[in-house]
């Protein structure tokens, strides 16, 4: 199957009308072909307006054909074979495993969403019968579901080319929660989503879909995507990447005539807490598990843990070099981008400048272009509290501990947390009194809380949350992984008194 470099607007492709690039192997510091063509003002354009038209006869079609329509994506992504995992390595220098088990997690959230889509709780019905006789006043017959909010625009995630991207977790909950989607691709891997999305569109076709509930723009500026997001058809957009990002599109998305919601996933150092008890207990097997974490993919996961936080003393200094020896054994790893690698030199730069901290160790020597070198740091929880910059993530293997001189220190630092992904508690039943007044206090900090476990790797259920308190997302009440993702592309309806023939059929008695 030959790449085009074109777009997919709705079922017909077309060669971009702006701007040309290339997507790079980072392996190589190489232009990989074909060429793609951003996508220009008029084809936005009538890729959102596609989408508008599609909404309503998409939104009703019967629960069944949206189910098996999430399912054939599914199996047409699979029918791709080695051509989508070798083009996703390519573009990306993941390893053959990775992306292997991220094509299983994509087709797995599709039917995950396909089966809650078939269940039909997602509609949230609530009915109350009239009540004529109820004094002082009559109740009216009241009925509530949830409906599809409108065409959502989707951004492909840089480190995720494929559970983050065109097919990823956004499309599939939005899809699933009856909205069209237009998308897009994130420039670092344009070869990879025109695969992805000759799967989805051959399933709009397969399905008898109207042609605009998929669309595929292709693009490297900033202006492509504040377009998409300023087109008055969008009702919501869903974002994975950096804050910086996040917060413009976020600024975009409030400034329109009619704001929307733009649901953006952004940054996160998902904080490890090593309690007393079990910093004594398991000191080396913390270290070493720490560390794993920290490099695991070269650090390019969003719950990667960037700061441990733990009691000063002999246990704590144990863990320190552990920590250290297990670190300069681990071999520095291509990035995803040019530009990520770069950055990531440069935020652990600015870490190492800022007053109070120190570099500990490092991972081995760089072999080639575009590496990221694992770098782990130290300071004191005082300079933690008040340097407000040792919170900024860095995308990469870099990871800082901070070393508390008592528990009232670490509480006081963790009163001080940003609002994360992820925090983890390490701890035995002799840190239970100290765990129990933590909790109230993380509750209030992420999303998800975690025990004698590591952050990287996010299981895929209903009980799932991916999300958290601002920065790590622009609406902590929000998660983008789970069943649950997909209300964020449903609002509530209620219908009085209407006619039992009017009704839609989740409401009927």
């Amino acid at each position: 199957m030959t790449l085009s470099g074109e777009l997919f607007i709705g079922t017909q492709r077309q060669r971009g009308g702006a701007q040309a690039f290339q997507a790079i192997d980072p392996q190589l510091d190489q232009e990989l072909t074909p060429t793609f063509y951003e996508a220009n003002r008029e084809q936005i354009d009538s890729a959102c307006r596609l989408a508008a038209e599609a909404f309503i006869p998409y939104s009703q079609r019967d629960l069944a054909v949206r189910a098996r329509f999430l399912r054939q994506i599914g199996a047409n992504l699979l029918a791709l074979g080695d051509e989508l995992i070798e083009r996703a390595m390519q573009e990306t220098a993941l390893p053959r495993p990775r992306i292997e088990g991220e094509r299983g997690r994509t087709i797995g959230q599709l039917n995950l969403f396909a089966d809650v889509v078939e269940q039909g709780a997602f509609q949230g019905t609530i009915i109350e019968n009239a009540l004529p006789d109820r004094k002082p006043l009559p109740r009216p017959d009241l009925r509530q579901r949830r409906v599809a909010l409108g065409p959502v625009a989707v951004f492909g995630a840089s480190n995720f080319p494929l559970a983050f991207s065109v097919a990823g977790g956004d499309t599939a909950s939005a899809l699933a929660a009856g909205c069209p989607v237009v998308v897009k691709a994130h420039p670092a891997h344009p070869g990879t989503s025109e695969l992805v999305a000759r799967a989805i569109t051959q399933a709009v076709i397969q399905c008898e879909l109207p042609a605009g509930v998929f669309s595929l723009l292709q693009g490297t500026s900033v202006q492509s995507g504040s377009e998409l997001v300023r087109h008055p058809a969008i009702a919501a957009v869903g974002f994975t990447g950096s804050r910086s990002g996040g917060l413009a599109l976020l600024q975009l998305a409030q400034q329109r005539p009619c704001p929307i919601p733009l649901y953006a996933e952004m940054s996160s150092i998902n904080p490890m807490l090593l309690l007393p008890g079990a910093l004594q207990q398991r000191t080396e097997t913390l270290a070493r598990g720490y560390v794993d974490s920290l490099t695991l993919g070269c650090g390019q996961f969003c719950t990667n843990p960037g700061v441990v936080f733990a009691c000063d003393g002999e246990d704590f200094e144990r863990f320190v070099q552990h920590a250290c020896d297990a670190l300069r054994q681990k071999p520095s790893a291509t990035m995803l981008t040019p530009a990520i690698a770069l950055a990531c030199e440069q935020h652990a730069a600015a870490l190492a400048a800022l007053k109070g901290v120190e570099r500990l160790a490092v991972g081995q020597k760089k072999h080639g272009p575009n590496q990221g070198q694992p770098q782990l740091f130290i300071t004191h929880a005082r300079d933690f509290i008040h340097e407000p910059r040792m919170q900024h993530e860095i995308f990469g293997p870099v990871s800082l501990l901070v070393r508390c001189a008592n528990q009232d220190e670490l509480l006081a630092a963790s009163q001080v947390l940003q609002g994360q992904l992820t925090i983890t508690l390490h701890l035995e039943p002799q840190d239970q009194t100290l765990a129990t007044t933590l909790l109230p206090l993380l509750e209030q900090r992420a999303g998800r809380i975690l025990a004698n476990g590591f952050p990287t790797g996010v299981d895929v259920g209903y009980a799932m949350v991916h999300g958290g308190p601002f920065p790590a997302t622009s609406d902590g009440r929000t998660t983008s992984v789970g069943a649950t993702a997909i209300q964020r592309f449903l609002r509530p309806v209620c219908y009085q008194d209407l006619p039992s023939a009017l009704l839609p059929q989740s409401v009927q008695n």
